[in-house]
C-alpha cells in the first residue's frame, strides 16, 4: 500500500475549504492531519468536512502532528511568515497565489526554501488547463513563430459586499493590491509563461466603483518583454455583471485566445506541417490534444505534479521564482501608477 503524504492546512476560509476538497479527492495519496486557523469554528468546520484535527496555530499543529507538507491559505500578506515558519521546521510548502505581496518578501521565502532544501510551489492552476498547455507547447516548438504581443484581461465584478466580507480585503497590508494582484495574478502569470521575461511595465490604476478599500478596482498597463514583444494588462472588479478572464498570444505564424480556460481560437503554422486550427467557441477541431490526466480540477493536477516532484518522478512545474516574476510585474505596475513613469523590472 502506498504511504500517504501528510498535510497540514493553514487558513480555513473559502480557499482553504477548496484545498480541503482537493486533498479529499486525492485521499488515496494525501492525508489531511491538521487544520490551523485562529477562528476555531472555521477550523472545526473544515476538519468535519475533510478530516484532520483543528489547531489554533501552525506551531501547535506541528508540535502535535507528523507533517510532511504545509498548505498556506491565509490572507496574502501573511503568506511569508507562515511559509517561513513551515520551512524553518523542514516542511515542504504549497502556497496559495500570489506567494507574497512584494518581491522582497517573496525573496525571503526563497531564501528560507534554499536553507531548508525542501520544495515550494505556488498555486498557478491555470498553467495546468489543457488550453494553456496546448498553447505553451506550441510556443515551445516555435509554432507561433516570433512572438509579438499578448493581452491579459480580467473583466470581473465584485460587489461591495465582497470587500466588506473581510477586514483584510482591499487592503495593501494583507491583500497586497486589488484587481491586478488578487484577481489578475493568474492571467498575468500565463502572459509571462507565453511571452517570456518581462523587463518594463507602465500602468494606470483607479478605484472607481467601490468604497472603503485602499486598492484599485481597475488597472490598465503595458509590459515590454526581453524578446521585444509587448503585452497589454487590463484587470478590473468593476465590470458589471462580470465577464471573463482572457489571454491572447500572438506571433507571426500563429495566435491563441483562451477565454475562461477554454480555447476560443487557435492557429499555428509549424514548419513543414499542416496548420493546426481550432474554431471559435471552444470546440476542439484538429489539434489532437488530449488532457493527459483527465481531471476536471486543475488544482488536483497541480497537487499531483507536486506529489510527483516529492517522489522524484516529475519536475516541479511552478516554483517561487516563477511566481516572483508575476509579483514583480504587478508591483512594478503599482509603482508606475504612483510615479507616472515606466518601471524597469529585475
Amino acid at each position: 500500500m502506498t504511504t500517504k503524504t501528510k498535510f497540514a492546512l493553514v487558513g480555513a476560509g473559502v480557499i482553504g475549504r477548496h484545498h480541503g476538497s482537493v486533498m479529499q479527492a486525492l485521499s488515496d495519496r494525501i492525508e489531511l492531519v491538521a487544520v490551523a486557523d485562529v477562528d476555531s469554528v472555521r477550523a472545526e468546520r473544515l476538519t468535519s468536512e475533510h478530516g484532520g484535527r483543528p489547531y489554533p496555530s501552525l506551531r501547535a499543529a506541528l508540535s502535535a502532528e507528523d507533517v510532511d507538507v504545509v498548505v498556506v491559505c491565509t490572507p496574502t500578506g501573511r503568506h511569508g511568515e507562515v511559509a517561513i515558519e513551515a520551512l524553518n521546521a523542514g516542511k515542504h510548502v504549497i502556497l496559495e497565489k500570489p506567494a507574497e505581496i512584494t518581491v522582497a518578501r517573496t525573496d525571503e521565502i526563497i531564501a528560507a526554501r534554499q536553507r531548508a532544501g525542501t520544495l515550494v510551489t505556488v498555486i498557478s492552476q491555470h498553467r495546468f488547463d489543457p488550453a494553456t498547455e496546448q498553447t505553451l507547447t506550441a510556443i515551445g516548438r516555435g509554432e507561433f513563430g516570433r512572438l509579438t504581443s499578448g493581452i491579459a484581461a480580467i473583466d470581473w465584478w465584485r460587489g461591495q459586499s465582497y470587500y466588506d466580507s473581510g477586514d483584510w480585503r482591499g487592503t495593501w497590508d494583507l491583500d497586497g493590491g486589488g484587481a491586478l494582484m488578487n484577481q489578475g495574478v493568474h492571467t498575468v502569470d500565463l502572459l509571462i509563461a507565453a511571452l517570456g521575461r518581462p523587463v518594463e511595465v507602465f500602468a494606470y490604476t483607479g478605484t472607481l466603483a467601490h468604497e472603503r478599500i485602499e486598492v484599485e478596482d481597475v488597472a490598465a498597463g503595458v509590459v515590454r518583454f526581453a524578446s521585444g514583444a509587448l503585452g497589454v494588462l487590463h484587470a478590473t472588479t468593476s465590470a458589471y455583471p462580470g465577464l471573463s478572464a482572457r489571454l491572447q498570444v500572438h506571433g507571426d505564424r500563429g495566435s491563441a485566445v483562451i477565454d475562461n480556460d477554454r480555447m476560443a481560437f487557435f492557429h499555428s503554422t509549424p514548419a513543414g506541417t499542416s496548420p493546426v486550427e481550432m474554431q471559435m467557441g471552444g470546440t476542439r477541431v484538429t489539434s489532437g490534444f488530449v488532457d493527459p490526466v483527465g481531471l476536471g480540477d486543475t488544482h488536483q493536477r497541480q497537487y499531483l505534479n507536486f506529489l510527483g516532484a516529492l517522489a522524484g518522478t516529475e519536475k516541479l512545474r511552478v516554483d517561487l521564482e516563477t511566481n516572483r516574476q508575476s509579483i514583480g510585474v504587478i508591483a512594478g505596475a503599482y509603482e508606475s501608477a504612483r510615479t507616472g513613469r515606466p518601471v524597469a523590472l529585475s
